[in-house]
């Protein structure tokens, strides 16, 4: 080995087989002027999540064991909320509205005999459902505070290179940000499920029936694979 060599980039969180993958982004000037603003954010303001679970969906679920990928718009601004998974909350934290709709949808499709006692994901990205943010941060208590900034073109890669180099994924894309997703995805190879978002605001317009869960087992076993236990461990 080369001892003059730049070593690689290590970014925390990060599991290697997404830095095979995508670790030259994180050079990009996108991503360059992007960090710079995350440093001028943290030294005046709180951003969560915590730098180190950032990309904790990425650490969860490695690129080759993604079956499922379910798109969030971005990280939940309240204290000891979000961790680095869509929709997820740390045990202890109140689940948000639309995750206690998702659980209800769950429920009435016949995938969790009732409502877990918690809302803490971890279990479903460590079977392969990819829990991603369209943005992976956000400033304390202000929604989309971080859209534009290049996180969209960072995960915007991601989804295509899933697109690009996996067969037979199940992609979950509720509400007209994430539905937007589905002129990347190859339908031919991947099954494409859209509906309203989980959010109060939506969910009666459509999520509540749209059987997404069952479907996604339903294209899993077709593929020979197992389903996903949505049940959440106590």
């Amino acid at each position: 080995m080369d001892p003059t060599a730049p070593e690689p980039r290590r970014t925390p969180g990060m599991e290697p087989t997404w830095m095979a993958v995508i670790g030259q982004e994180f050079d990009q000037p996108y991503m360059v002027a992007l960090r710079e603003f995350l440093r001028t954010e943290k030294a005046q303001h709180v951003v969560y999540p915590p730098g180190a679970e950032m990309f904790n969906a990425f650490s969860h679920t490695p690129f080759d064991a993604v079956r499922v990928v379910i798109l969030g718009q971005d990280p939940y601004h309240g204290p000891g909320q979000a961790h680095g998974l869509c929709f997820s909350v740390r045990r202890g934290v109140p689940p948000p509205p639309s995750l206690m709709n998702i659980f209800q949808e769950l429920q009435s499709d016949g995938r969790i005999p009732a409502r877990p006692a918690h809302g803490e994901l971890t279990s479903w990205a460590d079977q392969g459902v990819f829990l991603l943010n369209t943005c992976l941060s956000v400033r304390a208590g202000q929604a989309a505070s971080h859209q534009g900034r290049g996180w969209e073109t960072f995960t915007d890669r991601v989804i295509a290179e899933l697109n690009a180099r996996r067969e037979g994924l199940v992609f979950l894309l509720w509400g007209a940000p994430a539905g937007r997703k589905a002129a990347m995805i190859d339908a031919r190879r991947h099954l494409i499920l859209t509906a309203p978002h989980p959010s109060p605001l939506s969910a009666h317009r459509g999520f509540f029936g749209c059987r997404h869960f069952s479907a996604t087992d339903a294209h899993l076993v077709a593929l020979g694979q197992a389903p996903i236990d949505w049940r959440l461990p106590p």
